[in-house]
């Protein structure tokens, strides 16, 4: 027997998706994609960042490759809910930025029949796992693992490297800051910057040349 009627909201499945990758590997391409596919469907939607994150704009979520949506700029996980209207899908853009209740606060929007979208880096740049995305992964029901293209030999790019001298966790940035490398690429310019305290135009000439 079909329903006659459309099933109320509370009676609805939702659920978590991440998508995650070093940076320059279209993570926040694949976001605006499938946000964009559900405004196509008539679905209604609310988009949110980090508030520190003004690289491209104050207000847009934006890709590397200028594609922008009309987004929420937010200083913790906890004001997605408050500013939040009634939505089928909510996007979260870099994830990684955000506090540890931003995991909580998926799973409450998922449990209301929300679908929830979320892009952010795995690693950060020293290859450790980038909280709360590891937290995030582990909620999801669906996963998705982007790569960009190893600047130095192109495979597969799955590290964020860090051509500055900075230690701080997070270091908004862009090409100048940052380039992908795949893990040999990644491993050799951390070993050549440590043993030999190379310059980063040095580390570069070595990579190219291994």
């Amino acid at each position: 027997m079909f329903l006659e009627s459309k099933p109320s909201k509370k009676n609805k499945t939702g659920w978590v998706e991440v998508v995650c990758g070093s940076m320059f590997s279209g993570k926040t391409e694949e976001l605006i994609r499938r946000l964009n596919r559900a405004k196509y469907a008539k679905l209604s939607v609310e988009i949110f960042k980090p508030k520190i994150d003004t690289r491209y704009s104050e207000d847009d979520v934006v890709s590397h490759n200028e594609n922008s949506i009309r987004s929420t700029a937010v200083d913790s996980s906890a004001n997605i809910l408050l500013l939040a209207s009634p939505a089928d899908v909510i996007g979260i853009d870099e994830a990684q930025f955000f506090d540890d209740g931003l995991v909580e606060v998926c799973n409450s929007l998922a449990n209301q029949g929300v679908r929830v979208i979320i892009a952010g880096l795995d690693m950060d740049f020293a290859g450790k796992p980038f909280h709360p995305m590891p937290e995030l992964m582990a909620i999801a029901e669906h996963v998705t693992k982007v790569h960009a293209i190893c600047m130095q030999c192109g495979a597969n790019a799955q590290y964020s490297y860090r051509k500055t001298d900075s230690d701080d966790l997070v270091l908004l940035g862009e090409t100048m800051e940052y380039e992908p490398l795949c893990r040999t690429c990644y491993n050799f310019a951390n070993s050549i910057k440590k043993e030999h305290y190379l310059s980063e135009k040095e580390i570069q000439k070595s990579i190219k040349d291994q």
